[in-house]
């Protein structure tokens, strides 16, 4: 497997207070261990299970994954911005591996 690449889109500027959108995605296969491959042998479980987004420290979206979550999970939503600072995404495997990306945004 590849190693996970999370890509981010944030917004460079908002005003104070405002409500802005934030997509995110991770390429992962999200191996749900349930398929088996050409010799018979199950596949192990290996998938994303727990996302997170903090700004300035402060968590703003949490979420959970199950194994039906498909490859490369994508995640939209909103978040209040009052004032500059720096979002922190970050993404935790079975394997204990985490994933990071940090956007800034300015608040004028």
């Amino acid at each position: 497997m590849a190693t996970p690449k999370p890509r981010v889109k944030v917004p460079k500027s908002a005003s104070a207070g405002e409500v802005v959108t934030i997509k995110t995605l991770i390429s992962h296969e999200m191996e749900s261990g349930q398929r088996k491959d050409a010799d018979g042998n199950v596949i192990p479980r290996q998938i994303i299970n727990k996302f997170t987004c903090e700004f300035n420290g402060t968590k703003v979206f949490e979420c959970d994954l199950d194994p039906a979550v498909s490859a490369n999970p994508y995640f939209e939503f909103t978040a209040k911005v009052p004032e500059s600072g720096t979002f922190k995404f970050t993404w935790v495997d079975d394997n204990g591996e985490t994933y990071t990306d940090e956007q800034e945004i300015t608040v004028g």
